[in-house]
């Protein structure tokens, strides 16, 4: 089953995420595409701390290996996870984000569009009959089609379908 980016309303204010039960392996959900921007890069880089050269300042950066600035690798996570909530799949039924395996393929530099593509590799329905765990497959591709990130998470999602809000 492919899902894209569902509708964000919710139909009689139940949630729009899907429980532990209702995600089958081999789901692949893929997310609309969002544009990096330098501004978001100098925002990560306030918030986070990270004033690596490589992603602030234009000269150094020119200079580099990478011949331009770049995105943080945790700021193209962040907007991986962010895109991920996006498609109204996990919306109101994730517990929480309990592990986390990336590995950075290709610099994303300011303007590029990115979009993930999750993939249920696995499930697990410990720890309890409220919850259990889904491990996803989790790609992060620029819009060239170029696969930037790969990784794996593992998501502990309700069991049961969560009352109205």
């Amino acid at each position: 089953m492919t899902s894209e980016s569902p509708d964000p309303t919710p139909v009689d204010g139940a949630p729009r995420g899907r429980t532990f039960d209702e995600f089958q392996v081999g789901d692949v959900i893929r997310s609309e595409a969002r544009t990096i921007a330098q501004a978001d890069i100098d925002a990560f880089a306030k918030l986070s701390g990270d004033f690596n050269p490589a992603h602030v300042d234009q000269a150094f950066a020119k200079a580099s290996v990478f011949r331009g600035t770049i995105a943080h690798g945790m700021l193209v996570q962040s907007v991986a996870s962010g895109l991920a909530y996006q498609t109204g799949v996990f919306d109101g039924t994730v517990v929480a984000f309990v592990e986390l395996s990336i590995r950075f393929l290709s610099p994303v530099r300011p303007g590029q569009s990115l979009r993930l593509e999750l993939a249920v590799a696995a499930k697990d329905p410990a720890p309890s009959p409220k919850r259990g765990w889904v491990r996803f497959e989790a790609k992060v591709f620029d819009d060239g089609g170029t696969l930037v990130v790969d990784g794996r998470w593992e998501l502990l999602l309700t069991r049961r379908r969560p009352k109205a809000r």
